[in-house]
């Protein structure tokens, strides 16, 4: 903003930012299926997701306080990192925080909360009937004060390989100016996509559903167009028959569909 609010005390409003992904993969027999959760539970392990999150932190101009992470048997991950809107002097910092630094004993810590905080989590799934395996990242960032999690939207999309995205975006709280004045929001938005790349742009659709007098902002996205090799696990279009590359095509479109649009299509 060029014409700054002048605050009364701490800009106490909360923005939260969700982030859903899915990838999605065919997988037409049960070791297909059994590969591809393995290979997804190694590319996003708890030692990736961190990296991650702490490259989130960093772009939105916050510090790490403490950083727990888990891998998960028999898949999955999850990493939180509590962070600040400034760098916490050490000689103010809780004993319980690691500042990002694991050690041995310290590795399952959850230290307290100064403002902020960032976590994520992954779903790997699987169903025999229709030879599709999704995997799901859920991503939540909360900040308090000026940082803002809009400035990481972009970073994360890149991360993942994201056939499906499910963006949801709200500011809590209110800020007084110096006259008592209750401020609801400290920016300017109109739709989550204003935040989006505009070539990441280009290659979805788009659905927004806004509640702009709650500060409630949402935005869901689709790939238009995909290439069937980047869907098929351990196979080559060039080995498939057209039947089956129609067949493969067609359930592939029906689970995004249905993920897209949160419903389930009538059976043929």
């Amino acid at each position: 903003m060029t014409n700054k609010i002048k605050l009364y005390g701490f800009n106490n409003l909360t923005k939260s930012l969700s982030f859903n992904i899915y990838d999605i993969c065919y997988t037409k027999t049960e070791e297909d299926q059994k590969r591809y959760i393995e290979y997804i539970d190694e590319q996003y392990n708890s030692e990736r997701l961190t990296k991650i999150l702490t490259d989130v932190t960093e772009i939105i101009g916050a510090s790490v306080l403490n950083v727990a992470k888990q891998d998960y048997d028999p898949q999955g991950a999850s990493v939180t990192l509590l962070i600040s809107e400034e760098e916490v002097p050490l000689y103010v910092l809780d004993p319980s925080c690691n500042r990002g630094i694991i050690t041995p004993i310290r590795e399952n810590i959850v230290g307290h909360l100064d403002k902020s905080h960032v976590t994520v989590h992954t779903y790997p799934e699987s169903h025999p009937q229709n030879d599709i395996s999704t995997f799901r990242v859920d991503i939540d960032v909360a900040t308090c004060g000026q940082i803002s999690p809009l400035k990481a939207l972009n970073y994360l999309i890149d991360s993942f390989d994201s056939d499906i995205i499910t963006i949801d975006y709200r500011v809590r709280g209110f800020t007084r100016d110096i006259d008592g004045k209750k401020h609801f929001i400290d920016h300017d938005i109109n739709s989550i996509q204003d935040f989006i790349a505009e070539e990441t742009i280009k290659r979805y659709s788009l659905i927004d559903m806004n509640i702009y007098q709650s500060n409630i902002f949402h935005t869901k996205m689709k790939l238009k167009d995909f290439k069937l090799d980047n869907y098929l696990f351990e196979k080559n279009e060039e080995d498939l028959s057209i039947e089956e590359k129609e067949e493969i095509i067609k359930k592939l479109d029906r689970e995004m569909t249905e993920i897209f649009y949160g419903i389930n299509l009538p059976k043929a």
